[in-house]
């Protein structure tokens, strides 16, 4: 653990009088020092979210100090996660044939821009087996068909227990995880869809633009459930198109958007940034 590891805390729950307060107070008590603290209310659903970000006392372990604040929240009836700075968590990257997502991913984390571990590739081909090696990841090549697909999800769910896994990221990954898949896994799956959700969900959104003639195309992230393209979305970006654009120039500009929006997703989730609720999200700054 660095010695600089900061202690990051998301919570959320039914707003009260004094919650800011409490929680500064608790954290002066406790001998540290708020580094960025953000907070938002909804106003219809009277719902409050907070981040905050923290150095812990040096009396004691941050471990112990990141478990004593979450019992801290739980006691105000907020829903309260608790994460340390410099813990990486392990991820496992899914891809299929098409790689722009998959390359962006990588090359980001080798630049040091993510703070976790990418340890392994998972595809239903062989397509970017070399590719993923040359990177010094390990690939698994699980094929899929429609016969055998519980079968395949056996084998995937086996192999992210085995190697830990926090974080699962669909990089143009055309499969759909089952719900079974889903809840057997139990922790965040992050998709990137290629059109601007709710708008042209399923296959083939760019053909289903062209054929409606939109004038703007996006790229949607979002955390995938058991509704296909249904999931929470963390973050959204759309480029301008004209009756000019054909679906393969259509198809590229997505592209762009598709890495961004999926790189800008990846890393809030990685920051510790966003807060699901309900079927929404909070995305602090």
């Amino acid at each position: 653990m660095p010695e600089s590891a900061n202690i990051v805390a998301l919570l959320s729950g039914p707003d009260q009088r004094g919650l800011v307060a409490k929680v500064s107070s608790w954290i002066y008590e406790q001998g540290g020092n708020i580094i960025h603290a953000d907070q938002h209310r909804d106003q219809e659903e009277g719902v409050f979210f907070q981040r905050v970000e923290w150095s812990p006392s040096e009396n004691g372990s941050v471990e112990e100090q990141a478990k004593a604040f979450e019992a801290f929240g739980d006691s105000l009836g907020m829903k309260t996660n608790v994460a340390i700075s410099g813990q990486k968590p392990n991820v496992a990257i899914f891809v299929s044939k098409i790689d722009h997502c998959f390359h962006d991913l990588i090359l980001r984390w080798k630049a040091g821009e993510y703070p976790c571990e990418i340890k392994l590739v998972v595809s239903n081909h062989a397509t970017l087996q070399n590719s993923s090696e040359q990177y010094g990841i390990r690939f698994f090549h699980i094929p899929i068909s429609k016969e055998k697909k519980p079968d395949a999800e056996a084998e995937q769910l086996a192999l992210l227990k085995k190697e830990g896994i926090d974080l699962v990221i669909m990089a143009r990954y055309m499969q759909i995880l089952s719900s079974i898949f889903l809840d057997t896994f139990g922790k965040p799956v992050i998709n990137i869809h290629h059109s601007f959700l709710p708008a042209f969900a399923g296959a083939r959104p760019y053909h289903q633009a062209h054929h409606r003639g939109v004038k703007l195309i996006g790229a949607t992230a979002h955390y995938a459930t058991a509704d296909l393209d249904q999931g929470p979305i963390i973050h959204q970006d759309v480029a301008r198109i004209s009756h000019r654009n054909s679906v393969s120039e259509l198809t590229r500009k997505g592209r762009d958007l598709e890495k961004m929006t999926l790189a800008r997703a990846v890393g809030w989730h990685l920051e510790n940034r966003i807060l699901v609720y309900e079927n929404k999200t909070v995305v602090f700054d």
